[in-house]
C-alpha cells in the first residue's frame, strides 16, 4: 500500500512537468515545476548535456554596444523558444539544443543608453478557434528593443500575415525621443482572453518630461488596437487624479512596466507593475503621492478598466520601481485557501492580497519615514510596510556597522557613513549626500519569485546593496568633489534644479562597505509569514583571488530562482560563474555545475523524452561585471542515473501492463513461497547426534 502515492507523485510529475509554457513557468509566475527527477540524492549527478550559442559574442566582438542574455526559455508544443538580446527568435530541440528555425528581427540601428539591449523571455499563445494545422493555430509573441511587437507562427518560425502589419506592430513612443534606445520592449507581454498585453522600458533620470510609461492591448489574432492604460492618471474624474496636484500628471512621464507582468485567464484579469515616474531622485515636478505610479494594478484584460490597485512607494524619491513579476498563488489563510497576489519589492519587502479584491491579507500599516529639506521638493510623511513577513533585507547602518577587508577599508567607509546623511529606510536624497539603504537593485529585482504550493512556501532572491546619491544644483555641477571617487553615474535630470550623482558605496578598494551577505536567498512559509531560512548565495572567486574562501559572503545578483518537484531549488545570479541547487528544506546547497559565463537569468526545466533538463542562459551583465557570453547550457543526470527512472515511468505511462506484470509477479511469489514454505513442512527432521 505503501507504494500508491509514491506512484501518484511520480505520475502527476511526469504528467504535469513535461512543459514550462510561460517565462514564469505559468502565467501567474509561480517559477515552479512538477518535475522529480533530479532530486537531492541524485543531483550530484547532474552534468551538461548540451549548449546552444546565439551567435551574439562572435558577432559583436569588439563593438562597444551594450547587450544582456537574460531570457528564459519557453517549452511549448514539442520545441523551446527564446530569444537573444537583439530580438532574434529561436526554436530549439529539446533533447539536444539543434535550431530548427530562426526568426531575425533586424533591429534598427539603437545604442540604447544605460540600459543596453536585452529580450527577457517570449510569449506561446494557441488559439482555440483555429484548425489543427492552420498557419499561426500556435504562435509566438514578442517585442523588440525598437518597439515592435511580432507575431510568429511556432511551428515555421514566419510571421503571421494577419496580425498588424504582416505580422508586425511598430509602436509609437508618443513623442520624440532623447535617443533611438529610450523606449524599448524588454519583456515578454502577456496574453489573458485572447488580448496581448505589452509593456516598455524607458531611460531612467534623462528628464521630467519623459515618454509616457502606457501600456498597450491588441487583439493577439489581428493585431487589432483595443485599449491603452496610462499609469499617470489624466481624467480629472479618476481618484488618483488627486494625488498630482495642479497639472504636474500632464508634465510627467515613464511609472512604465517595464517587468514582467501576470495574467489569471479565469478571472480574466492582467496584473501590471508600474515603476517610478520622471525622474527618479527629484520629486518637485511631481507633488503628491503620485498614483498609480509604484504600484500593483490589476486591469481587465477585455476593457483596460482598473479592477483594484495598490501603491506600495508614495511618492518614489529611490527609483524602487515594482520590478518583479506580481506571483499569482494559492495560499492557506486562516484556514481557508484564497487565491492571492504576492509581491516581492526592491525594498526586501512582500506585499500579500487577496487576487480578486486587492484586499491585504497580511495587514500593511503607514508609518513615518525621514523628511527632507531638498528646496522645491514635496515629501511623503509615511510609507507602507507590511507587518509580515519582516523585512528581508537589513535597514540600518551606522559607522561601527560597516566591513572591510583591512582596517584601512573600514576606517575609509566608517568616515563615509559618519560623513553622509542616514535615518533608516526612506531616506530622501539630499545636496549633503544621502546613504541610499537598499540601493536601486536592492531586494527583489525581476528575476522574482518561486511558490512551492505543496509546502506554501516562497522562495526569493535579494540584493543587499547600499549606495550614495546626492543632488547636485545645475548651475554648481561642474567640477566634481570627494564622490568622483566613487561615482559610476551622472544623471541630467533635465527639467530639474538638479543632476544627481549615484554610485555604490564603497571603499577605495571597491568593496561593499555595508557588511555582508550581499546576496540572500530566503524561505517564507506563507500561511503565516515566517522566514524560515536564509543562505548567502554566490561568492566573489571569479573576481578576487580565492575569492571563494576569504569571501564567502555571498554576491550581488541578477535572476530568480525555480522549483521542483525533486525539492530543489535552482538558481544562477550570483556574480560566479555557477547555476546552483539547493535542497528546499534547509537551503543547504547541494550541487554547482560551472557556467561558461555569468548567468544573470532565471532557469527553467522540463522533461523530455523521459529525460528532465535545466536550463540557464550564461550571458553576463554589464551592471554586475560578469563574464559576458551568448551560450544557453542544459543540464541532465548521466545515461546511468535517470535509466531506471526513465524504464519505470515508461511503464507507468503503460498502466495496463504495468498493473498486469506487477500482478502476476505478486501471484508467482506467493506461489513461489508457499511451496517452500511446504516443503520445509514435509522434509524429514534431522537427528540430533
Amino acid at each position: 500500500m505503501a507504494i500508491a502515492p509514491w506512484l501518484s507523485v511520480a505520475v502527476s510529475g511526469s504528467a504535469l512537468g513535461q512543459s514550462w509554457e510561460h517565462v514564469g513557468g505559468d502565467i501567474g509566475g509561480q517559477r515552479s515545476s512538477a518535475a522529480h527527477q533530479i532530486t537531492r540524492d541524485n543531483v550530484g549527478r547532474l552534468s551538461r548535456s548540451w549548449t546552444y550559442s546565439t551567435g551574439d559574442a562572435r558577432r559583436l566582438r569588439g563593438s562597444n554596444v551594450k547587450w544582456k542574455f537574460q531570457a528564459t526559455p519557453i517549452l511549448a508544443d514539442g520545441r523551446l523558444y527564446l530569444c537573444t538580446p537583439f530580438n532574434d527568435v529561436v526554436a530549439l530541440d529539446p533533447g539536444n539544443g539543434k535550431e530548427l528555425w530562426r526568426y531575425q528581427a533586424k533591429l534598427a540601428d539603437i545604442k540604447p543608453a544605460g540600459n543596453g539591449l536585452s529580450c527577457r523571455g517570449v510569449t506561446y499563445w494557441k488559439d482555440p478557434k483555429a484548425g489543427d494545422g492552420e498557419p499561426c493555430q500556435t504562435r509566438i509573441v514578442t517585442g523588440t528593443n525598437d518597439m515592435r511587437l511580432v507575431a510568429l507562427d511556432a511551428r515555421s518560425g514566419r510571421p503571421c500575415i494577419t496580425f498588424g502589419d504582416r505580422g508586425t506592430i511598430t509602436i509609437d513612443p508618443g513623442k520624440p525621443l532623447v535617443h533611438r534606445g529610450e523606449v524599448q520592449i524588454t519583456s515578454p507581454p502577456v496574453v489573458v482572453k485572447g488580448v496581448v498585453v505589452v509593456g516598455s522600458a524607458i531611460g531612467d533620470n534623462m528628464r521630467v518630461d519623459a515618454p509616457r510609461g502606457t501600456v498597450r492591448a491588441f487583439d493577439v489574432r489581428t493585431g487589432a488596437p483595443l485599449w491603452t492604460f496610462d499609469p499617470i492618471p489624466h481624467d480629472p474624474g479618476d481618484p488618483a487624479r488627486a494625488t498630482w496636484p495642479g497639472n504636474s500628471a500632464d508634465l510627467t512621464g515613464q511609472a512604465n512596466v517595464w517587468s514582467l507582468m501576470s495574467g489569471d485567464e479565469q478571472r480574466g484579469l492582467v496584473f501590471l507593475p508600474t515603476s517610478s515616474p520622471s525622474v527618479d531622485h527629484y520629486g518637485g515636478t511631481r507633488p503628491g503621492d503620485n498614483r498609480y505610479a509604484n504600484s500593483v494594478v490589476a486591469l481587465d484584460a477585455r476593457t483596460g478598466r482598473i479592477v483594484w490597485n495598490f501603491q506600495t512607494v508614495h511618492h518614489d524619491l529611490w527609483d524602487y520601481d515594482v520590478s518583479a513579476q506580481p506571483t499569482l498563488a494559492t495560499i492557506e489563510r486562516n484556514g481557508h485557501l484564497v487565491d492571492a497576489l504576492i509581491q516581492p519589492t526592491k525594498m526586501g519587502l512582500i506585499f500579500t492580497f487577496d487576487r480578486a479584491t486587492g484586499k491585504p491579507l497580511f495587514e500593511i500599516v503607514e508609518r513615518p519615514v525621514p523628511r527632507g529639506d531638498v528646496p522645491g521638493e514635496w515629501y511623503s510623511p509615511t510609507q507602507p510596510f507590511p507587518t509580515t513577513p519582516r523585512m528581508l533585507v537589513p535597514n540600518q547602518l551606522k559607522p561601527k556597522d560597516v566591513w572591510g577587508l583591512t582596517p584601512f577599508d573600514r576606517g575609509a567607509c566608517r568616515r563615509l557613513v559618519q560623513k553622509y546623511r542616514y535615518e533608516g529606510p526612506y531616506t530622501p536624497p539630499s545636496l549633503q549626500g544621502t546613504i541610499h539603504y537598499p540601493f536601486i537593485s536592492g531586494g527583489v529585482n525581476w528575476g522574482s519569485a518561486a511558490f512551492d504550493a505543496r509546502a506554501q512556501t516562497l522562495y526569493v532572491v535579494t540584493n543587499n546593496a547600499t549606495g550614495l546619491m546626492r543632488l547636485v544644483p545645475r548651475e554648481s555641477a561642474g567640477p566634481r568633489t570627494e564622490m568622483d571617487v566613487f561615482r559610476d553615474g551622472i544623471a541630467p535630470q533635465t527639467g530639474t534644479p538638479y543632476v544627481l550623482e549615484r554610485t555604490l558605496l564603497a571603499s577605495p578598494f571597491g568593496a561593499p562597505c555595508n557588511p555582508p551577505p550581499w546576496g540572500q536567498l530566503h524561505a517564507i512559509e506563507m500561511r503565516t509569514g515566517k522566514v524560515l531560512w536564509e543562505r548567502p548565495l554566490g561568492t566573489l572567486e571569479d573576481f578576487v583571488p580565492l575569492g571563494n574562501l576569504f569571501l564567502p559572503h555571498g554576491s550581488g545578483n541578477m535572476g530568480g530562482p525555480i522549483v521542483t518537484s525533486g525539492g530543489l531549488l535552482f538558481v544562477g545570479a550570483a556574480m560566479d560563474n555557477y547555476l546552483r541547487a539547493f535542497d528546499m528544506r534547509n537551503g543547504d546547497e547541494v550541487w554547482k555545475g560551472r557556467l561558461p559565463a555569468g548567468g544573470q537569468a532565471t532557469p527553467m526545466t522540463y522533461i523530455w523524452k523521459g529525460r528532465q533538463f535545466v536550463l540557464i542562459a550564461a550571458g553576463g551583465h554589464e551592471v554586475l561585471g560578469t563574464s559576458a557570453g551568448d551560450t544557453l547550457v542544459a543540464f541532465a543526470l548521466d545515461q546511468h542515473a535517470y535509466a531506471w527512472q526513465l524504464s519505470l515511468e515508461r511503464h507507468i505511462h503503460r498502466p495496463t501492463t504495468f498493473w498486469l506484470a506487477l500482478l502476476a509477479a505478486i501471484i508467482v511469489s506467493g506461489v513461489w513461497a508457499r511451496r517452500i514454505y511446504r516443503r520445509r513442512r514435509t522434509r524429514p527432521k534431522a537427528k540430533h547426534r
